[in-house]
C-alpha cells in the first residue's frame, strides 16, 4: 500500500484525484496510444496511484498482466514516457500545475502471497487453533 505522509491519511482531493489519474492512465494503456512499442507490447495494471499533499507527485503503482514481462520492465517502460503520459495526464485534468509522475513496482499481490504461505504453515494452524480453544500453545 501506499505511504501518505499525513498521519491521518490521504485528504479526499488527493484520493479523487489520484483516481482520477489512475483512470486516465488506464485508459491511455489499453487503447496504446503511447507511441512505443515496448510500453504497447505489455499488458499492464495500475493498482493505485498516492498522490503527494501538494498533488505535484504522483506515485503510480503497477503490475504487469500475463506473464508478458517483470515488473521492472514495466516501470523502466513507463519511466522512459514518463513525460508523454504525464503531458497526456495534464490535458485531461483541471490541476494548476501537472504532477510528476513516479512508477513503481506494486508489490501488493507478493505480500499477500507471504500472508497465506505463513498462515498455512502447520505451526501458525497449530497457535491459532490453541487459541481458539483456550489452550495454551507447546513451547518449542
Amino acid at each position: 500500500m501506499a505511504k501518505h505522509t499525513s498521519p491521518q491519511g490521504p485528504r479526499q482531493r488527493q484520493l479523487r484525484v489520484g483516481e482520477m489519474i489512475r483512470r486516465i492512465l488506464s485508459e491511455l494503456l489499453m487503447q496504446g496510444e503511447i507511441h512505443d512499442p515496448v510500453l504497447n507490447g505489455m499488458s499492464i495494471s495500475i493498482g493505485e496511484v498516492a498522490m503527494s499533499p501538494d498533488l505535484k507527485v504522483a506515485t503510480i503503482y503497477v503490475t504487469p498482466l500475463m506473464g508478458g514481462a517483470t515488473a521492472t520492465d514495466a516501470v523502466a517502460a513507463l519511466a522512459k514516457n514518463a513525460w508523454e503520459l504525464r503531458k497526456r495526464v495534464s490535458a485531461e485534468l483541471t490541476l494548476r500545475y501537472a504532477p510528476e509522475l513516479r512508477f513503481r513496482a506494486d508489490e501488493t499481490f507478493d505480500r499477500m502471497d507471504a500472508a497465506r504461505k505463513l498462515f498455512a504453515d502447520p505451526q501458525v494452524q497449530r497457535d491459532i487453533a490453541a487459541k481458539d480453544t483456550g489452550d495454551e500453545p507447546e513451547a518449542p
